[in-house]
C-alpha cells in the first residue's frame, strides 16, 4: 500500500477548503494528489485547468500551474495547452454542469480528437454553486430547485458518451470507493490519450436534502449501494436496473492520439 500524502502539492494556506461539509470533493482532491506524488509530477511540468463550479474551485488548493476558465470551456483551453506544449501533464477539473452541461460539445470533441490529456469530472447529479439546479446528469425523476415535481428528463451517461466518442480511457468510481478511485486517477494520468475519470459525490447541500438524503452518511450509502460492478449490473433485470450505476474501468484502448498523429502529418507535409 502506497504512503503518498500528496502534501506538497496542497497549498495549506488557501485553507480550510471552502466546501459544504459532507461533500466529496475533498476526497477526489486527495485522490488526485496522492496519485501525484505517486507518479512523480513536478509543479513545473503539470498543469491544471478548471472550469466554473464547486469543483472548479479545486485549483485554489494545488501548487501545481494552473488555469481557471470560463463556464464550459476549461477543456478547450486545455487542448490549447497540449497542443502548444506536448509535454505538458494536463489535467482537467470539471463538475458535471461545466463540463457535459455547457460544456458537452468541447467534451465530445476531446474525446473524439483524443487529446492526451486527463478529465475528471466529478458528479454531484445537479449544479451545486448556483443552487442546486438540475443538469444533463440529474436521474430521471429527481427533485432539484428547478424540477420541483421530478426530473422529465433522462440523465446523460458521460463515460458512455466519453467511449464512444473515442476516449482512450474511461472509468467511473465513487468518493465512498476511495482506494479504487485513486488508482483509476493514477491510471488516467498513465494513459497516452484522451482519460477520463468520473467521480459520482455526494452533495448533501442540494441534490440530497432534494431526494430524501439530508446527510453525507446517507448520501453515502447511496453510493456504497448503487455504485455496483459491470458483471453485477449485467445479472439485474431490465427494471431492477434502476437508480443503479456501474463503477470501474470502462475502457482501456491505445489508439494514437492528437499530437502523435498531427506530427506524422506534418512530417509528411515537410516532405519526411
Amino acid at each position: 500500500m502506497s504512503h503518498a500524502t500528496g502534501l506538497k502539492y496542497l497549498k495549506k494556506d488557501s485553507l480550510p477548503l471552502m466546501w459544504c461539509s459532507g461533500c466529496g470533493n475533498g476526497i477526489v482532491l486527495a485522490a488526485l494528489l496522492r496519485a501525484f506524488e505517486e507518479l512523480g509530477y513536478g509543479n513545473h511540468n503539470t498543469v491544471v485547468v478548471t472550469g466554473i463550479g464547486c469543483w472548479g474551485k479545486a485549483d485554489d488548493y494545488i501548487t501545481t500551474n494552473a488555469l481557471h476558465t470560463t463556464h464550459g470551456r476549461a477543456l478547450a483551453f486545455a487542448t490549447g495547452i497540449k497542443a502548444v506544449n506536448p509535454k505538458l501533464n494536463v489535467v482537467v477539473l470539471m463538475g458535471d454542469g461545466d463540463g457535459v452541461t455547457i460544456g458537452g460539445n468541447h467534451f465530445i470533441h476531446a474525446a473524439r480528437r483524443n487529446i492526451d490529456l486527463t478529465a475528471i469530472v466529478v458528479n454531484n447529479c445537479n449544479y451545486g454553486m448556483t443552487g442546486g439546479q438540475f443538469s444533463a446528469t440529474t436521474p430521471a425523476d429527481s427533485f432539484t430547485s428547478t424540477t420541483a415535481y421530478g426530473n422529465p428528463e433522462r440523465e446523460l451517461d458521460i463515460c458512455a458518451l466519453a467511449g464512444v466518442a473515442g476516449a482512450n480511457y474511461v472509468a467511473r468510481g465513487t468518493v465512498y470507493h476511495g482506494r479504487a478511485l485513486q488508482n483509476h486517477i493514477k491510471e488516467a494520468l498513465n494513459k497516452k490519450g484522451f482519460s477520463l475519470v468520473e467521480v459520482v459525490s455526494p452533495c448533501p447541500t442540494h441534490f440530497g436534502r432534494n431526494n430524501k438524503m439530508k446527510s453525507a452518511v446517507n448520501m453515502l450509502r447511496w453510493l456504497k449501494e448503487k455504485g455496483v460492478t459491470r458483471e453485477e449490473y449485467e445479472r439485474m433485470t431490465g427494471p431492477e436496473k434502476n437508480g443503479y450505476f456501474v463503477i470501474g474501468k470502462l475502457a482501456d484502448r491505445n489508439a494514437p492520439d492528437f499530437n502523435t498523429r498531427y506530427e506524422e502529418i506534418r512530417a509528411r507535409a515537410l516532405g519526411q
